[in-house]
């Protein structure tokens, strides 16, 4: 009798165990399973949201048409920008084009006529041939800083189209929040102070 209980427990703590193992392999499996479904889902999403922004394509746009870069990433606020750049500096390049040749003009006509000097003034004129040849100068360098402004503008403007299309990629945290909210402190040392603090939640 007590060989055939010590038995019984035996097959009864055995089958138990067994069933633990098989239940614990069975919640394991499924465990994985579904890990690894959402990390494929999570990756399947990310790849194709990604794969609509190239970020070759935005900067071949961007390198052809200014601008183009940016419609391509879709950020449509950021051409009033980019134009009004290229508007900026092409206006500045033709006002300091413009008295450039105005003011050699009145060089050229001193030093033709006999006003080389200096200190020479023609007739019926208020600047010197010296006056000229600042001012000549002075466009003409102001002329090529804006020169140079402008194509650092266009360089500017294909590199935010790669980076911008680089960081669609990036997963954005939608639980992001920012709030601003008023502060009032009084301490010992500085007494009462009022300020505001930026508070970000994520």
């Amino acid at each position: 009798m007590r060989k055939g209980l010590l038995v019984a427990c035996i097959l009864l703590f055995g089958i138990r165990g067994l069933a633990q193992e098989s239940v614990n392999q069975d919640s394991l499996i499924i465990s994985s399973d579904s890990t690894f479904s959402e990390a494929v889902t999570d990756t399947m999403l990310i790849q194709s949201y990604a794969a609509r922004y190239d970020p070759r394509k935005a900067l071949l746009y961007a390198a052809v048409v200014p601008g183009m870069g940016q419609i391509y990433n879709k950020k449509y606020w950021k051409l009033p920008l980019v134009y009004g750049g290229f508007i900026g500096f092409a206006y500045g390049i033709n006002f300091y084009q413009e008295g450039y040749i105005e003011y050699k003009n009145k060089l050229f006509r001193n030093l033709e006529n006999g006003y080389g000097a200096d200190g020479a003034i023609y007739p019926d004129d208020t600047y010197t041939t010296a006056n000229y040849r600042r001012i000549v100068d002075l466009y003409k360098r102001q002329r090529d800083f804006m020169i140079i402004l402008m194509a650092g503008m266009y360089l500017l403007q294909i590199i935010d189209a790669h980076v911008d299309a680089h960081l669609k990629e990036f997963d954005l945290n939608p639980k992001l929040q920012v709030s601003v909210q008023p502060v009032m402190e009084q301490t010992a040392l500085l007494g009462k102070q009022k300020g505001f603090t930026v508070v970000l939640k994520f």
